[in-house]
């Protein structure tokens, strides 16, 4: 298991990327992640709102949305990328999904929220949460119903926390240190969060690890389930969700 490609980008906007047919017009987005050409520092970026990315010379422009520590670090798998390749019918070199690590021989949708990995000799990083496809993944790729196909797929990349800062490269190996026993792994809790919700109760397993977003969601959705039952009513509210529920931002 190893680092293909470290990947860090810069704002761009539709002027910058005319081969991107379905950009929209006026927006700018920190998505186009290309390989850095040397080692990258990484170190915990601060929270959500106000920090950008964990990667020293990678930009984050909706913070309101992306990066702070709970998203530090955006990992992909190569094997996932080849995936998409052969259904695409198009290149997608490393970064193509925005990613900051693109791995090799790492099962990144199997690891578990909390699951903590080195890479190289010093950065420890934590498994966090799901990657959630938004309108700007869709708008960047051109792809036709791209969100509804990316969450189809259930294997959308973990994001990552910062718990020991290091310097990373090509070529580096990443090592799973601490492997949870819960169940609550990153595709898992996507499904849970986008069109499973009978999940979510599940999903709280993953305790301290968890996000406070995601945390607090499952936890308001196991109430009020709870809520229904105590007074008789039956849910409402299935084990599977459409596709609107994908934007849920976290």
């Amino acid at each position: 298991m190893h680092l293909l490609s470290v990947n860090v980008g810069h704002a761009r906007t539709t002027a910058d990327r005319p081969d991107a047919p379905g950009f929209a017009g006026g927006i700018v987005t920190g998505i186009d992640k290309r390989p850095a050409p040397g080692p990258v520092a990484v170190a915990a970026p601060g929270p959500k709102g106000t920090a950008g990315s964990g990667l020293a010379g990678d930009e984050v422009v909706h913070l309101e949305h992306h990066g702070g520590n709970d998203q530090a670090v955006y990992a992909f798998a190569r094997e996932d990328l080849d995936g998409w390749e052969r259904e695409l019918g198009r290149a997608l070199p490393p970064g193509s999904f925005g990613e900051n690590l693109t791995t090799a021989g790492v099962d990144v949708n199997g690891a578990r929220i909390g699951e903590r990995w080195r890479i190289g000799r010093d950065l420890v990083l934590e498994v966090s949460a799901p990657r959630i496809p938004c309108r700007t993944f869709a708008d960047w790729l051109g792809e036709t119903g791209w969100v509804r196909r990316f969450t189809q797929a259930a294997a959308p990349g973990a994001y990552l926390r910062v718990v020991e800062p290091g310097e990373i490269g090509t070529g580096d190996p990443v090592t799973v240190v601490h492997r949870p026993e819960h169940e609550v792994s990153v595709s898992f809790a996507f499904r849970a969060l986008t069109t499973e919700r009978a999940l979510l109760p599940r999903v709280l397993a993953a305790g301290e690890a968890l996000p406070d977003g995601i945390r607090r969601k499952a936890a308001e959705w196991t109430a009020r389930q709870a809520a229904r039952t105590e007074g008789g009513t039956e849910s409402p509210e299935g084990s599977r969700e459409g596709a609107a529920s994908t934007n849920v931002p976290v």
